[in-house]
């Protein structure tokens, strides 16, 4: 393949001028709250960015600071005292982690987190940068680091407002949150709360603002740290080195979903190192896969990393010519959007309808949301992961008991079904799933399954036989599977499918995809149906490959 692919250069173009619109509000507002400046979440987001997307390995991925990396990064510049050497010094140990993640091909077990983990932590974040902005809506800053000092000062804020910063900070949450879509395909909601919040402190004084903004190029900053404090440095590298990779490859995952494309994890690792090494050597805050900066890259028309790496150029363009205007710019506003930040990180889709779902799940899920917030980050993805692989192993030990007593054999295609399949010529594919299907199956079966079926193919019939239960990450794996499907006018048939199961699909909406006419008992009867439904419609060319297309997933 060639390093750089000139094929979507229109898009890449328009997607890289769009998510570096996109990125500059963010990145002023990560500055900020990381305790380091505006001008170092700018120059991370250029930094990282660029390096990330020339070496990384997911193509239409933008990287720059993200809510999660931000969060840690505060507290290891609150812990170190803001000494430059021992920060930055953790910051490029971070980096060269993760290029060691990469050669060590790391990537595919970071992928193997489960969902409610996941869905806990990100919510945690973004529990967490709430808390930290409610005071400065306020027009105050909160005493100490952390989130329970910024909690306790938000009862003073409300009681003791700058009625300045409280306007100002009002009026920018009612932009972001309000502005009309329409509009946002022109001047994106977070850049037009920037615009409105920094006029409106022209004609309000009293609201604090950023005040003076280095420009130029950053100086070159020399990692240094003693014998006494390299174990704490080594710490909080290891921390960021690990959260970036989760983070990083998380959004790798939603840019495959959007893109029908496959990255490579490991290249993805050795990519965000080399950004984050850079960054540390100059003074900027690390960053990683941004989610939405990746997503509005995506949809504008960027696919390759030419998109991702001028989107860099476009904030170096503005941080060179703009910066002392960046100075009027009061603290409300950037509170005000990194608010609709951690609202937007909040997993409320999933908490809305985890009731409904696995009661295992919800309290892994409430566990690891309760110590992202009063504990530490990795010690909540540690102990989440560590209760998830017990939680499943015990699940599945007892589903083997009972397997055993049942005394059932492992299902195998009949003269019957074999003459069927053979009798639809390709157009017909049936997926047996072997077992249970967990969160480790999870991340690439409907890869799997998508990379399996043939273009001819019409008709896809799941087996459920052999599925004694689904977790929330198995059932969203089924709903791409069926939701990809139907995109692609090829109709699923389901068999075998029991209460369990089906009461795990029904209650996540992850069956909204699948037909109501679609689902048999027995498997034979779901071929069948396949079969009659593809000489029905007649789709596809019939083409004999000489053999049952039975998998075995």
């Amino acid at each position: 393949m060639k390093f750089f692919d000139t094929s979507n250069m229109r898009g890449d173009i328009y997607g890289g001028l769009t998510a570096g619109v996109v990125a500059l509000p963010l990145a002023l507002a990560f500055g900020e709250a990381s305790g380091a400046g505006p001008i170092a979440g700018i120059w991370g987001a250029i930094f990282v960015g660029f390096f990330a997307s020339l070496f990384g390995g997911t193509g239409s991925q933008v990287s720059g600071p993200t809510g999660p990396m931000v969060v840690v990064f505060a507290g290891v510049f609150a812990s170190l005292s803001g000494d430059p050497a021992l920060v930055f010094g953790a910051v490029v140990l971070a980096g060269l982690l993760q290029i060691v993640f990469g050669f060590m091909k790391l990537g595919q077990y970071i992928r193997l987190v489960p969902y409610p983990v996941i869905s806990g932590f990100m919510s945690g974040i973004g529990v967490i940068i709430i808390a930290l902005q409610v005071s400065r809506l306020f027009g105050h800053e909160p005493t100490g680091g952390g989130t329970i000092p910024a909690l306790t000062a938000i009862p003073g804020a409300v009681m003791d407002p700058n009625l300045s910063a409280l306007a100002i900070g009002a009026v920018s949450l009612g932009v972001i949150f309000f502005w009309p879509a329409s509009l946002g395909r022109f001047i994106p909601g977070a850049l037009a709360a920037l615009i409105i919040g920094t006029v409106m402190s022209l004609f309000m004084s009293g609201a604090p603002i950023l005040g003076d903004i280095p420009t130029g190029f950053p100086s070159l900053i020399v990692p240094g740290f003693t014998a006494s404090t390299f174990l704490i440095v080594a710490e909080a590298a290891f921390i960021l080195a690990v959260l970036g990779a989760i983070d990083s490859l998380l959004t790798s995952l939603v840019a495959d979903n959007m893109t029908r494309t496959r990255h490579d994890s490991d290249k993805e690792l050795v990519g965000q190192g080399i950004g984050t090494t850079v960054a540390g050597l100059f003074g900027a805050i690390p960053g990683a896969g941004a989610t939405m900066r990746t997503v509005v890259n995506i949809r504008t028309g960027g696919q390759t990393k030419i998109a991702g790496m001028l989107h860099a150029v476009v904030l170096f363009a503005v941080v060179i010519v703009g910066a002392p205007l960046a100075s009027k710019i009061p603290h409300a506003v950037l509170a005000g959007i990194l608010i609709k930040v951690g609202w937007d990180i909040i997993d409320v889709s999933y908490i809305k309808r985890a009731h409904r779902g696995p009661r295992w799940d919800l309290v892994l899920m409430a566990s690891v949301l309760g110590l992202t917030v009063f504990v530490d980050l990795i010690t909540a993805v540690l102990a989440g992961v560590v209760m998830a692989a017990l939680a499943f192993v015990k699940q599945l030990a007892d589903q083997q008991l009972k397997e055993a007593r049942d005394g059932r054999e492992d299902a195998v295609v009949t003269d019957e079904e074999e003459a069927l399949l053979q009798s639809a010529d390709g157009r017909v594919m049936l997926f047996d799933f072997g077992g249970p299907l967990s969160f480790g199956a999870a991340t690439d079966l409907g890869l799997h399954v998508r990379e399996r079926v043939k273009s001819t193919s019409s008709a896809i019939v799941l087996d459920f036989h052999r599925v004694p239960f689904l977790d929330v990450s198995a059932a969203r794996a089924v709903e791409t599977i069926i939701c990809d499907a139907r995109q692609a006018d090829r109709k699923v048939f389901t068999t075998g499918m029991s209460p369990d199961v089906r009461q795990v699909l029904r209650v996540m909406e992850a069956d909204h995809c699948l037909p109501e006419d679609a689902e048999y008992q027995k498997r034979v009867d779901a071929i069948r149906a396949a079969v009659e439904e593809v000489r029905k419609n007649g789709k596809g060319p019939a083409v004999n490959d000489g053999d049952p297309q039975a998998i075995a997933s």
